[in-house]
């Protein structure tokens, strides 16, 4: 079953932003990113596509 987010469907705050920005750079994976940012792989990817960042597949 799929995991539920408290976060769903909210805006991306500018902290949060950041924080994707700075583990991004860090080489961290798309999966531990979602997780530590309380926010869905597909929220985290979609928020990274539009910010053109590159994150790593595995991790």
């Amino acid at each position: 079953m799929a995991e539920r987010f408290e976060r769903h469907r909210q805006a991306w705050t500018r902290d949060e932003i950041q924080k994707l920005h700075r583990l991004a750079e860090k080489g961290m994976g798309l999966k531990a990113i979602a997780k530590s940012l309380t926010r869905s792989e597909e929220s985290t990817k979609k928020q990274a596509k539009q910010d053109k960042l590159k994150i790593q597949k595995l991790r």
